[in-house]
């Protein structure tokens, strides 16, 4: 008879830690987009929240702040342009776009009756209202989940802005004596920096821009000759900015040729065609570049690898892949870049040990760097600090140094 050794509790709380790890993976997954999209939300407004946090102290209201004056007017611009340009996408030959018009359908005709008001009064028919009352519960309940799913997104920022030190403290606990985890958790961090608010910050707000600008030219040229769907051209300067190299060129280069040979066999309208050019080569190619670029530190991924992961993301794993992608490739990045060479060197990786002043409430030999530093490198002066947070052994937490006795 084999005698096993096995230690019951200890089974017992993996096991139980097991099933917790399955029910956190089920709800990240059902709500992986918005998962997504609030961690870009996070770490698009985190520089914005630092400023903030060097001139008001309550880390609540700065983060409140930061998410009302820049995080939500720029996703209702984007939620706008996004609208106007599936509009237009659904102005295009339905046949010629095929699989893309099924996609789209769902958020472009809403309801029966917002269509083609009048079918009601003249079909009259029990059937043809209950058909469009569906319909329009159909998109009140949609509306509803977007709601609820925008509010979930902001809440996740909001709290990751307020309580992130105290989160990325309690993370590196867990590592090793020699800073692995600490080195690879500060790395993903930086490259999720460049990532959310450089590259992809960079292209939503490029996105809007030519959206707004190309409206707007086409308000100042002759009705015979006018930008083709000029929203939605926007947008795809904004996509296409994420490409190395040629970036956006390879969208408006082909409007301004079409332009032009309007322009051509109009025999006339070239100066419209020369403000076109000067407004987009300025106002859209140039001034992001200019502006946001600068701000953008970190580089450490290969241009070639985040083109790849914008491409395949929303391929794999539909519209939130753009945000997906680029986390799955900086995190499996790092960790072949940091810890692999760890493991594969046979070095055994220990950890520290979990928060102890949430088990004893005693001082302890703290890990690797100065705790009271998150992984972002912000330094937690909370305003309302919980009893973990308290000073012990009457150590003083105080921001104004030392007292002399």
């Amino acid at each position: 008879m084999v005698d096993l050794d096995v230690d019951r509790a200890r089974a017992f709380w993996w096991g139980l830690a097991a099933v917790f790890g399955l029910i956190v993976a089920y709800v990240v997954h059902a709500f992986i987009g918005t998962f997504v999209f609030a961690i870009f939300i996070y770490y698009a407004t985190r520089p914005a929240y630092k400023r903030i946090r060097r001139r008001i102290r309550r880390r609540s209201v700065a983060a409140v702040l930061s998410l009302a004056v820049f995080a939500l007017p720029a996703v209702a611009l984007l939620a706008y342009t996004i609208a106007i340009a599936l509009q237009e996408l659904d102005k295009l030959n339905g046949d010629q776009l095929g699989p893309v018009m099924v996609l789209i359908e769902p958020y472009v005709n809403v309801s029966d009756i917002v269509e083609n008001p009048a079918g009601l009064i003249e079909q009259g028919s029990v059937e043809t209202a209950q058909s469009t009352l569906l319909a329009a519960l159909d998109y009140i309940g949609f509306v509803g989940t977007g709601l609820l799913h925008l509010f979930v997104m902001f809440a996740l920022a909001y709290y990751m802005l307020k309580d992130g030190s105290r989160l990325s403290r309690w993370f590196i606990q867990f590592g090793d004596e020699r800073g692995v985890l600490e080195t690879y958790a500060r790395a993903v961090d930086q490259d999720f920096v460049s990532i959310f608010f450089g590259n992809i910050l960079n292209a939503i707000i490029t996105g809007a821009i030519g959206a707004i600008s190309f409206n707007l030219l086409n308000l100042l040229g002759p009705p015979s000759l006018q930008i083709p769907y000029p929203a939605l051209l926007g947008v795809l300067t904004g996509v296409a900015s994420l490409i190395p190299v040629v970036g956006m060129k390879i969208i408006y280069v082909p409007m301004l040729g079409y332009l032009g040979y309007a322009a051509y066999l109009q025999d006339g309208g070239f100066g419209f065609v020369a403000l076109v050019a000067g407004v987009t080569i300025v106002v859209v190619d140039l001034l992001p570049d200019f502006i946001l670029r600068p701000y953008v530190s970190g580089r450490n991924l290969h241009i070639g690898l985040v083109m790849f992961s914008y491409i395949l993301g929303p391929l794999l794993f539909g519209w939130h892949g753009i945000f997906l992608g680029p986390i799955i490739l900086v995190l499996v990045f790092h960790f072949a870049r940091i810890v692999l060479p760890e493991l594969l060197s046979g070095a055994t990786i220990r950890p520290v040990a979990v928060d102890p002043t949430y088990l004893t409430r005693t001082e302890t030999t703290p890990p690797p760097d100065d705790p009271k530093y998150s992984v972002d490198g912000s330094h937690d002066d909370a305003d309302d600090p919980s009893p973990a947070d308290q000073p012990v052994d009457g150590a003083s937490n105080s921001d104004d140094g030392p007292k002399t006795r």
